[in-house]
């Protein structure tokens, strides 16, 4: 059973994957998730360099409440992404789920940083 979820999940992110790339004018915007933290970066895939990235430890501390539950926490997150993507003049990005589905953590993000200027 445990090796059917990991296959499945691997040909999940080739699949994802191999649809999508970043250049220096349109980076791809790559997310992670662990049971804790969320993980954010933008990535210019031509040149194999991060551009930016940005995680839940970065956030400020009086921002973030105890008893917040973590898709706040990841909306705070797209929102400051969005700010450092535009202090950098960067406008348009592509956006790589990677192997996760587009709810909880992983959409509160996404609509987070749409709201924060930046176009998919």
């Amino acid at each position: 059973m445990k090796k059917n979820i990991q296959t499945r999940i691997a040909k999940r992110k080739l699949r994802i994957r191999s649809k999508i790339s970043g250049s220096e004018n349109r980076p791809r915007l790559s997310v992670f998730r662990s049971n804790r933290y969320i993980y954010a970066q933008l990535i210019d895939d031509v040149k194999g360099v991060t551009l930016l990235s940005v995680s839940e430890k970065e956030l400020p501390k009086d921002s973030i409440n105890k008893k917040m539950k973590k898709n706040g926490k990841a909306s705070i997150l797209g929102q400051i992404l969005a700010q450092k993507a535009i202090k950098r003049k960067i406008k348009t990005i592509v956006f790589d789920r990677n192997r996760y589905k587009y709810h909880g953590r992983i959409k509160a993000l996404a609509e987070s940083v749409r709201e924060g200027g930046l176009k998919f």
